[in-house]
């Protein structure tokens, strides 16, 4: 079994397991890393995504897959209780209040040695082990333990709190211990790993080597969709002057109520006309309470804004609850005018990326929290402050104000050029080089 010089541990395998058979998953993380597990006798460590069920190793379009174990207790209390209820809350500055429960932190670090184990199976002599994410920050000091000659990196894909916020975790000493066991930490945006080494100082941590890698999308998955597909969306919604887009995973964080609240108060001051939305909200961590109030906010604005504005087979927000194709949401980003990305908070937020890959004419425009990490990339989009509803609608109004100027076209043109210029494999790239020269 030891012998991948390249290992990936992440809490999903890149492919889900669907009426017995193996079917990739989405996502441009899966693309960018393909190659370089392929070119070096790569492992992909992760759970499939079935609580008690238990696969052998097999191999995946040259790739091999090493599934974790996760019975029912993992599921639920490392991965609904810990990693989503107390980590994704603090992580996203206390948008709902974390919870702080003893047995789901000893789960959640049962459930990290059990991936730590599985990656030092699996790793060469000398391999390169790159963890990802929230779920597995102490897999790098544990696996240090079991595997001092391996290089390991770690990945963040969320962001990091503020050093005040992270000491809140009455695990915050075992945390930063199994983070201190990565070579390298990478981090979305400066701010977060400049938060990362401030805690580090003021806890004495020793520092590892931390850079700043903002994520980014496959650009070959995204591109302008042709126009009988543009034609047919927006015949879908009856042809508006305007059509807005917003395609969000149905959570807290990404400021979808705020979004739609906006929207409502803009048809009541009659600043808007000729609008339709479509909505798509992909269900997500569906059980937890938290996700229950949210869905239930979002479906309630949706009904009262049809209910008010809409007329019979015309309704104003067009509501998706379900997962999209890529297909799909590349034709409905390549016909909607205006595309309202409004998280809290986000790492970086893969969809504003994609929405501006779809538009290489210029057309388009981006509504975008500047809470949002893409908003540091992305800087010529209509920056909001998703927390004040003037904000959003002044952004909304603004995209909506200056539809096929010069400024718009420009501005989207610039964006579209550095979305497919810095994609998810230079991203890859640009991490693994940092991690080559630690190695040396």
């Amino acid at each position: 079994m030891r012998d991948n010089q390249f290992v990936v541990v992440a809490n999903r395998l890149p492919v889900d397991h669907v009426d017995g058979q193996w079917v990739a998953s989405p996502g441009g993380l899966v693309a960018a890393l393909a190659p370089v597990l392929k070119a070096n006798q790569g492992c992909w460590v992760g759970w499939p995504g079935e609580p008690g069920a238990s696969f052998e190793p097999f191999d995946n379009d040259g790739i091999t897959l090493h599934p974790v174990q996760l019975d029912d207790d993992d599921f639920h209390l490392f991965y609904e209780g810990f990693s989503n209820s107390t980590l994704w809350p603090l992580y996203h500055d206390l948008i709902v209040t974390p919870a702080y429960l003893r047995h789901w932190w000893q789960q959640y670090r049962a459930v990290n040695e059990k991936f730590a184990r599985a990656a030092a199976a699996v790793a060469a002599d000398g391999a390169t082990v790159w963890v990802q994410d929230y779920q597995l920050q102490l897999v790098p000091g544990l696996l240090r333990e079991l595997r001092p000659d391996v290089t390991i990196g770690f990945f963040l894909h969320i962001p990091f709190p503020g050093p005040d916020l992270f000491r809140q975790l009455p695990w915050r000493a075992e945390v930063l211990r199994g983070l201190e066991g990565a070579d390298l930490i990478g981090f979305q945006r400066a701010r977060d790993e400049q938060n990362f080494r401030d805690l580090a100082k003021a806890s004495g941590l020793s520092t590892p080597r931390t850079a700043t890698f903002p994520i980014s999308i496959d650009s070959s998955d995204f591109g302008r969709a042709d126009q009988e597909a543009i034609n047919r969306v927006r015949g879908s919604v009856a042809n508006p002057r305007t059509l807005m887009l917003g395609v969000d995973r149905l959570d807290y964080t990404k400021g979808i109520l705020q979004r739609l609240t906006a929207i409502e108060e803009l048809l009541e001051e009659g600043r808007l006309d000729s609008v339709a939305m479509i909505q798509v909200a992909t269900p997500s961590r569906e059980r937890i309470a938290s996700y229950k109030k949210t869905r239930a906010g979002v479906e309630e604005a949706v009904g009262r804004i049809n209910g008010r504005y809409g007329t019979l087979g015309n309704p104003v927000i067009h509501y998706e609850h379900q997962s999209v194709p890529k297909s799909t949401l590349r034709d409905y980003y390549s016909a909607a005018d205006i595309m309202l990305v409004t998280p809290f908070k986000d790492g970086m937020n893969l969809v504003a990326k994609e929405y501006v890959a779809c538009h290489p004419d210029g057309s388009g425009a981006l509504v975008l929290s500047e809470f949002a990490g893409a908003a540091e990339e992305l800087d010529r989009a209509h920056l909001c402050n998703p927390f004040d509803v003037e904000a959003v609608k002044g952004a909304i109004m603004g995209a909506v104000d200056k539809q096929d100027s010069d400024e718009a076209r420009d501005a989207m043109l610039a964006m579209n050029a550095h979305v497919l210029e810095h994609d998810v494999a230079r991203w890859a790239d640009a991490f693994l080089d940092a991690l080559r020269e630690i190695e040396r």
